[in-house]
């Protein structure tokens, strides 16, 4: 089941609901960094595939509110440019990578719809600057999710899930950033993979014990299951819907959800390929050319 087309071509125009991103101002006599500026180096970075440094060295008080608006005026772009958003993705689900970022909570952004990729279709690495892959349980949603969400409503409201692939792509100088960079950054989100098997919740015995095996040209370099993501990959998305409410938004039906990474991202390269194993779920194969 692939509900969604290949990485190009044209769609609908939408709008992010958010608050002014050219709001600027000053603190103590300092110029705050303007979310609109942030974005528009995010995309000529992006454009040209060059790697920038880091907002967070530049302005010791670039804040998350700031690093978010700025995310939404750089997804903005691409949806005035004729994509359409298509759902979302989370970041730090593991409590490893909160504690590594000094948070206690996960992170979002948004998918929109020159993101998706065909299933079988390599990685077109000119399309990125340095481009890293890594497991996913993805969900499709049936009806809204309202708040205040739990893994129960979560699954209540799910079409199908997938296994997934997120191709991630960092706009900054060797794949470094603070949180709020990251956030600024569509929490580096390139383009995604769903795999070819799609299942009903009640389908899956416990969605927190669905395995993945990485092989990178054939080897097993790693493995892991989705308990990884917050225990519970639903338990990222009630995270995110009820995290969207609080700001005025939520998840609606027919949008896709990447809950999260099970397995830490591997460099795609030219000539390479990762090849992500899910059990019950199928497998993605990614190659780099």
């Amino acid at each position: 089941m692939q509900p969604f087309g290949p990485c190009v071509g044209p769609y609908g125009a939408a709008t992010i609901p958010a608050c002014d991103p050219h709001r600027a101002g000053h603190a103590g006599g300092v110029q705050v960094i303007d979310p609109q500026d942030i974005a528009d180096e995010l995309i000529v970075a992006e454009r040209e595939r060059k790697a920038i440094g880091q907002f967070s060295e530049q302005d010791p008080d670039f804040d998350l509110d700031t690093a978010y608006r700025a995310q939404q005026a750089f997804v903005q772009s691409k949806l005035d440019a004729g994509e359409r958003l298509v759902g979302y993705k989370l970041g730090l689900t593991s409590r490893n990578k909160q504690v590594a970022m000094g948070v206690d909570s996960p992170l979002y952004g948004r998918v929109t719809s020159g993101m998706i990729c065909g299933y079988g279709e390599p990685v077109q690495l000119d399309r990125f600057i340095h481009p890293r892959v890594e497991s996913e349980i993805a969900f499709l949603l049936a009806r809204d999710v309202e708040p205040p969400a739990t893994v129960i409503s979560v699954l209540a409201a799910t079409d199908v899930i997938f296994g997934a692939v997120d191709i991630l792509d960092s706009r900054y100088e060797g794949f470094k950033f603070a949180l709020t960079d990251v956030v600024a950054d569509n929490a580096s989100a390139g383009g995604f993979y769903l795999g070819p098997i799609a299942r009903r919740p009640d389908e899956v015995a416990d969605l927190r014990l669905i395995g993945c095996v990485v092989r990178v040209s054939g080897d097993v370099v790693m493995t892991a299951a989705s308990a990884a993501v917050m225990g519970h990959p639903a338990a990222s998305v009630a995270w995110l819907a009820n995290q969207l409410a609080a700001e005025g938004e939520g998840l609606k039906a027919g949008q896709l959800v990447f809950s999260g990474g099970v397995t830490a991202p591997v460099p795609v390269e030219t000539g390479g390929s990762v090849t992500f194993e899910f059990d019950g779920l199928g497998s993605i194969e990614v190659a780099g050319v």
